[in-house]
């Protein structure tokens, strides 16, 4: 192990990097709280501080992955494609398979300019996840259920109030509603047969609910449907704990894009047309389970500054007077103070991992197998 490794893996920096990112999301969570009563007078005003302001935060997961961690992230696209990257309103579509795939969606929202911006279809347990999902809440995210006669209204709503947003944006669907397992593969599969429809291999039947709402309520504002997935080489299985302890992994995209005219307006010929999507992902799946890569040209878009910027700027303001906090406890003597100051660590270090646990896949709820979702769907 290299001296840079060694040092990446030191659970006392970790626990820093872990103190510099909770504080300055609480910061930027008041300030956002703030700016809330910006909305009646200027909505559009609200929004681009909003942006501004949640940058500053996912920024700092971004600059884990691309300066701390050296992940590698390399597109299977044609530069055609590229070149409308950040310039129009798109809805992304992922497969869900790895614990960090969304950290991988990001680092490309952040190269191309819409990492502030970036939408998502959550499910509503993150909202009460502290930091992002009260991040997510002031960015007018739309949280759902996955339960549509509970969901319907706020759906719409909640879709329907993002067709003015003044910053382009990528709205995020993982439309096979949770993450990868074998067993909800092998249940979701069993689902498949019973509608008669052609089973996949590296993925889990489309809910196309999802797809066909955002589809209908933002048509006119989006123009493109990029359809992203995602692989590592050397069939790694990336984890955000090994972002944290610096490993590096190699993050593979096949994208393309579908301009939205291309899309069924009708319901059940675009549920069908996401059906026949998924069908060629898994063909995409199956050729770099063989080759070892996507098909198509290659292109490697650079990391870009202002993460590392971003996150040196609110270490120099937090760290500071942290250590020099430290400092005084310990030179005080006092056992009171000393005993108190390794308490807040503990709780801090607790705090951290349980953040980090909200991306473990074996931590990730599904209602895979509950008769009730399957009526959903």
């Amino acid at each position: 192990m290299g001296v840079v490794a060694w040092l990446k893996s030191l659970f006392i920096l970790q626990l820093l990097i872990g103190f510099v990112f909770v504080v300055s999301g609480l910061i930027i969570n008041f300030t956002q709280l703030c700016t809330c009563v910006l909305w009646p007078i200027n909505k559009q005003l609200y929004r681009k501080i909003n942006t501004r302001l949640s940058y500053s935060l996912w920024s700092q997961l971004v600059m884990l992955l691309e300066w701390w961690s050296g992940t590698e992230c390399t597109l299977y696209t044609d530069q055609a494609t590229v070149d409308k990257f950040g310039k129009e309103h798109v809805i992304i579509i992922l497969n869900h398979n790895y614990e960090i795939d969304f950290l991988c969606g990001w680092t490309m929202c952040e190269r191309y300019g819409v990492l502030g911006s970036s939408k998502v279809l959550a499910k509503h347990e993150l909202l009460k996840v502290p930091l992002i999902g009260w991040t997510w809440y002031f960015l007018e995210i739309v949280f759902c259920k996955r339960k549509w006669e509970e969901d319907r209204d706020t759906v719409f709503s909640g879709l329907n109030r993002l067709r003015d947003y003044p910053e382009y944006m990528w709205f995020l669907l993982y439309c096979e509603g949770t993450r990868f397992t074998e067993k909800k593969h092998e249940i979701s599969m069993q689902v498949a047969e019973s509608k008669g429809l052609p089973k996949l291999k590296y993925h889990l039947l489309p809910r196309t609910k999802g797809f066909t709402t955002t589809l209908q309520c933002l048509k006119g504002t989006v123009k493109a449907v990029y359809d992203v997935t995602l692989n590592f080489k050397d069939k790694q299985n990336p984890t955000l704990l090994g972002i944290v302890n610096g490993k590096k992994y190699k993050a593979d995209m096949s994208i393309r894009r579908f301009p939205v005219e291309e899309i069924p307006d009708d319901e059940k010929e675009c549920a069908d047309w996401l059906h026949k999507l998924y069908q060629e992902k898994d063909a995409l799946q199956e050729h770099y389970e063989k080759e070892g890569c996507f098909p198509g040209p290659t292109i490697k878009p650079k990391r870009r500054v202002w993460t590392l910027l971003n996150f040196l700027f609110w270490a120099t303001l937090l760290l500071s007077p942290l250590i020099n906090f430290a400092w005084d406890v310990f030179v005080s003597g006092s056992p009171l103070l000393i005993i108190g100051f390794m308490i807040f660590l503990i709780v801090a270090s607790v705090a951290v991992r349980r953040l980090i646990g909200v991306t473990e896949v074996k931590k990730t709820g599904s209602s895979y197998g509950n008769i009730e979702a399957k009526k959903e769907n």
